[in-house]
């Protein structure tokens, strides 16, 4: 399949595992959290007739670097998003962002000048309040968490995940989707991933989200159990210039819950001229 991570890049964060297949105008995707760049995979193949398609797994996440000390919260993710740019040598790419992904790139592009030609922002974490109950529970307690048995460590990353869908995806990518969290490295990262999270990284940019300095589309699964649409419409009246559509019967994942319409949305904006 076109999806692979077949570059290996050394960032401030550690090395990142990252791939780009296709020809044409270029475009990064940015993941969000407990994912990796393999949650693109299924509309990838598409994007890629249309456009140069750039990925990575961020630090912590996937195949990149996890390490027991390393810093993975959304102020490095943004200063690494940055560095990718600079190292795929990209000149104003086109941007789709989802989850933590929206943060990440809003602070690549208000505070690290990535500038972008189109930028699309889909279930994204980006202004406060985010976080449940649970997130910020596992938070004050991640030693706790350390020390559950890999089987019960495996049923709390699966309940996690599940949590996040309304539709049945493919078991195998499900499968993947947890895997990179079992292996001893991955599981200190994933509860690490809830100790490093902080609003702070997300209030220092919602005031200059009326500066974006390119188009933007959110578009928004409309029965996301994590992050509920009203929380992309309040988004959408913090960045007047953007248009907002909403993608029925789908929740957060929608790259996976419903990719062929994901597809289409994306093909269709990200096309138009400036």
């Amino acid at each position: 399949m076109p999806w692979k991570l077949d570059q290996s890049v050394r960032t401030s964060a550690g090395t990142v595992a990252a791939g780009s297949v296709g020809k044409g105008t270029n475009l990064v995707l940015a993941h969000g959290w407990p994912w990796s760049s393999f949650s693109w995979h299924r509309v990838i193949p598409k994007l890629s007739e249309h456009f140069r398609v750039h990925w990575y797994d961020m630090p912590g996440y996937g195949q990149s670097d996890k390490s027991n000390e390393q810093r993975t919260s959304l102020d490095v993710q943004g200063q690494v998003f940055a560095e990718m740019i600079e190292h795929w040598k990209l000149q104003q790419p086109l941007v789709v962002a989802h989850d933590f992904g929206g943060a990440t790139t809003l602070r690549a592009h208000l505070l690290h000048q990535c500038d972008f030609e189109r930028y699309v922002l889909m279930n994204v974490v980006a202004m406060r309040p985010w976080g449940s109950e649970f997130f910020d529970h596992v938070g004050r307690h991640v030693e706790a968490f350390l020390g559950l048995p890999p089987h019960i460590h495996q049923a709390v990353v699966e309940a996690y995940i599940k949590g996040a869908l309304v539709n049945d995806i493919d078991p195998k990518d499900f499968e993947i989707l947890v895997e990179p969290w079992l292996s001893e490295d991955g599981r200190i990262s994933f509860y690490r991933q809830f100790a490093q999270a902080d609003e702070k990284y997300t209030a220092e940019v919602e005031p200059m989200f009326g500066d974006i300095r390119c188009p933007v589309k959110i578009l928004w699964g409309k029965d996301d159990p994590w992050i509920p649409l009203e929380r992309g419409q309040a988004l959408n009246t913090l960045i007047p210039q953007a248009s907002f559509e909403t993608l029925d019967n789908v929740g957060h994942l929608p790259q996976l819950e419903a990719p062929n319409t994901v597809v289409e949305k994306l093909i269709s904006f990200l096309s138009r001229s400036p």
